[in-house]
């Protein structure tokens, strides 16, 4: 028996990665556990409340096809099965790193959707933007 390495990579377009794998929350929530260490199926569907093993194994899947992560199967008994990043989906954290503190300088009112400086007042939202009509 030997290691079996899936790396199922079509030529798929980067919008079409991203936009499935950012679109979706629990393809975000996947790849955090895996960069983070948690590797396996049956840890990776304890770390979410409302992650069912279907959806879980459907996320896999799709992220093995796109080529962002590698399925390793150990020939052992039980079957032992993890997943791992690849260079494609180490590349993809960096974009997700950027989200991430785009998401962190919005929440501390660093940047606002207009570019502009913003101070909260109380009671509305910073990043409300009024809705005008240009005739």
């Amino acid at each position: 028996m030997s290691l079996t390495i899936e790396r199922d990579a079509p030529r798929a377009r980067i919008s079409d990665i991203v936009e499935n794998v950012v679109g979706c929350k629990w393809t975000l929530h996947v790849l955090a556990q895996v960069r983070n260490g948690v590797t396996r199926p049956g840890p990776l569907v304890r770390t979410a409340e409302g992650l069912t093993t279907k959806v879980l194994n459907e996320r896999l899947a799709k992220l093995v096809r796109y080529g962002v992560l590698e399925k390793v199967s150990y020939p052992e008994t039980p079957p032992r099965v993890e997943y791992h990043l690849t260079p494609l989906g180490q590349r993809l954290n960096a974009v997700l790193d950027a989200i991430e503190s785009l998401q962190a300088d919005l929440d501390a009112d660093r940047v606002t959707p207009q570019g502009r400086t913003c101070r909260r007042s109380s009671g509305s939202s910073p990043y409300h933007v009024p809705l005008t009509r240009t005739t």
